[in-house]
């Protein structure tokens, strides 16, 4: 879990960069600048260290910045892949780890995207407003979207301790991987505290300070989410975290159309709100359709 945490925010900073790169057409020297000064602030964390530092590395054989001589294409040994199959045996939605793992089976696919690039138009990526005020409201959906990438890994610990009676203190755990380790971050304090208060709490987002945290910059993560796509700039984990915060706070989700049609192909049943029990319904075909097709 530790490492598909890991998956995530990796995932979450490189679509942060992919903006301030082809959204903004920030140079590797100012980029290194904008991660070191995030950095400073409630971003704190190893990987933010790193990246600021991936900014400022020259390949000295040749005098370009290291980074752009890189191949975009990630490789990974599995562990992201094992966090997502086990959340799914264990009915924990991960959707930002989910998707940060089949972005790099994506990103593997260099001569498949040539390709698609040459066929395939959309949307120029330049982005033309303020940068100022962009890169702040990006600081922010990053912080937003890292929070809620870290409540799905925890809740995710929470729901296998319970499942395979680990008996874990997921304070201890966050106290731990604050200590040292790649996915270490000021944040983890803060979800050390929330859970020494509250080891049932059943998500970080329950957790006043984190929820309150989320929604003050939900706004942010709308707009970059909502640039980003106008622009054609892909943002699908900063998408997942936004859909993930959104669908967890919806007293209603559309599921029960899901249900009718699951009842309705496959007799799987379903359940009410207005009484208790499983029902199935013979359902009736539509008749206008039916009427259609026999024309």
């Amino acid at each position: 879990v530790h490492n598909g945490i890991e998956y995530g925010l990796m995932q979450l900073i490189a679509e942060s960069y992919d903006l301030l790169k082809r959204g903004l057409g920030l140079t590797d020297p100012e980029l290194h600048q904008i991660y070191h000064a995030w950095n400073a602030t409630e971003l704190n964390s190893y990987l933010l260290e790193i990246t600021a530092a991936i900014f400022a590395q020259r390949d000295q054989e040749h005098n370009h910045w290291l980074i752009d001589e890189i191949l975009d294409a990630a490789k990974q040994k599995g562990t992201g892949k094992w966090t997502v199959q086990d959340a799914l045996d264990l009915g924990t939605p991960v959707p930002t780890i989910a998707t940060a793992v089949a972005m790099r089976n994506l990103s593997a696919l260099k001569e498949e995207r040539m390709l698609a690039g040459e066929l395939l138009t959309g949307p120029t990526p330049q982005f033309h407003g303020d940068r100022t005020t962009f890169i702040e409201l990006l600081r922010n959906a990053l912080y937003a979207a890292m929070i809620t990438t870290y409540a799905q890994g925890m809740s995710q610990l929470q729901q296998a301790s319970a499942t395979y009676g680990y008996g874990l203190h997921l304070a201890d755990v966050a106290r731990i991987w604050r200590g040292g380790c790649i996915i270490r971050a000021a944040l983890l304090e803060d979800i050390r505290t929330a859970y020494a208060n509250d080891p049932d709490i059943p998500s970080l987002l329950i957790d006043p300070r984190f929820g309150y945290r989320v929604v003050e910059r939900q706004s942010d993560l709308r707009e970059v989410v909502r640039t980003a796509a106008a622009h054609g700039i892909p943002v699908p984990a900063l998408m997942s975290a936004l859909a993930y915060f959104d669908s967890y706070r919806s007293g209603w989700l559309p599921a029960n159309l899901i249900q009718a049609q699951r009842d309705y192909f496959g007799a799987h049943t379903y359940e009410r709100i207005d009484e208790k029990g499983v029902f199935h319904t013979q359902w009736q075909a539509d008749e206008q359709q039916t009427q259609s097709q026999q024309s």
